[in-house]
């Protein structure tokens, strides 16, 4: 590890042989994809599966499972010719949703302090102005 701890754990799931040869490219792309939500994150699991077996095809299908919270989770699945297309696909998925959910959170904190704030301040142009002082001069 770097100076930079991750807290995330990446786990790896396949029954395919080929897959198997993929286990260190997709904890590799899970932790680089992840790196700027890491913290948030406590679990990802990347499972990997051929659909149609020795036939071929479009047919290499991995699925992300992304652990925020104890009940709370990020599910991406994606098929693609290739496992590395397959991955970098629902990889990509992943973070985007990720990303939204967290976009969706943040602005309604942000206008109800605002308007909290607003509630609670005066209203500038209702206020009396103090009447300015004058000076008499006398010659």
């Amino acid at each position: 590890m770097s100076n930079k701890e991750t807290y995330m754990k990446v786990l790896f799931k396949s029954r395919e042989p080929e897959a198997i040869a993929m286990h260190e490219l997709a904890k590799a792309r899970s932790e680089f994809v992840f790196r700027r939500l890491a913290w948030l994150i406590s679990k990802a699991t990347v499972s990997l599966s051929d659909i149609n077996g020795p036939r071929g095809g479009v047919d290499k299908r991995c699925q992300v499972e992304v652990q925020l919270s104890r009940d709370n989770k990020v599910v991406a699945t994606s098929i693609a010719r290739d496992w590395r297309g397959a991955i970098d696909l629902a990889l990509a998925r992943a973070v985007r949703t990720l990303v939204r959910r967290r976009q969706q959170v943040k602005p309604t904190r942000r206008v109800r302090a605002r308007g909290l704030a607003w509630e609670l301040a005066p209203e500038p142009a209702l206020q009396e102005a103090p009447a300015p002082r004058m000076r008499l001069i006398t010659v």
